[in-house]
């Protein structure tokens, strides 16, 4: 068995959207405490995370009901190096997801923009017509392998995620997949259950098992 861990590392100075993570010690064996205690302050969207329904449709699903079986089984690591602006309809009926319920794209993303520290003018994402192709073909989680799933130039309108949120349709970002070979495998994904939370960091891996 193989194990792949799609997680970035959480620290003050990681790739953030907005206002990056902070670090308080509390308590230190080095100050005379008994133990050493630190507090963080940090968004429920930060690194690789989760967008619960409710993150875009007031009343939707939050974060800690969302279904497990959704975070957990299948999922294919589909080749999208290749694309360079949006995934399109043509790109997923060429790559073959039809029929898969949880998709993770591998864009030029994992190793050019996810590696750095500040927001990048322009990455790949996912196009709002891909997006309703993937809900009408019954996908229930889609990842990307940047900050946010929705194309660089929708960022006002958030047209991709209006449309994959409102159907119920669970969104991972930030998933690092720059040392994951495209293909088949069982993903863990297992966001902090936040109640009623728009979303959650989470903990998302990737297994390869060994034929039988």
């Amino acid at each position: 068995m193989e194990i792949f861990d799609i997680t970035l590392p959480i620290h003050p100075e990681m790739l953030h959207w907005g206002r990056k993570p902070e670090v308080e010690i509390v308590e230190s064996l080095a100050n005379g405490d008994a133990s050493n205690v630190t507090r963080w302050r940090l968004g429920a969207h930060t690194g690789t995370h989760v967008d619960a329904p409710a993150h875009f449709v007031d009343g939707a699903t939050p974060i800690d009901k969302v279904s497990l079986h959704s975070l957990v089984g299948p999922a294919i690591v589909v080749d999208m190096t290749h694309v360079t602006g949006d995934i399109t309809v043509e790109d997923l009926t060429a790559a073959g997801v039809s029929g898969q319920r949880r998709v993770l794209f591998k864009t030029t993303n994992s190793g050019g923009p996810l590696k750095e520290t500040d927001r990048a003018p322009s990455w790949v994402g996912l196009s709002p017509a891909a997006a309703k192709a993937l809900i009408d073909d019954g996908v229930e989680l889609v990842g990307i392998d940047y900050l946010t799933i929705e194309s660089h130039t929708l960022t006002d309108t958030w047209d991709a995620h209006h449309a994959l949120l409102g159907a119920g349709v669970l969104i991972l970002e930030n998933a690092d997949l720059d040392a994951v070979p495209p293909g088949d495998y069982e993903l863990v994904c297992l966001p902090a259950k936040l109640v009623d939370a728009d979303g959650s960091f989470t903990r998302a891996i990737l297994i390869k098992r060994d034929p039988a």
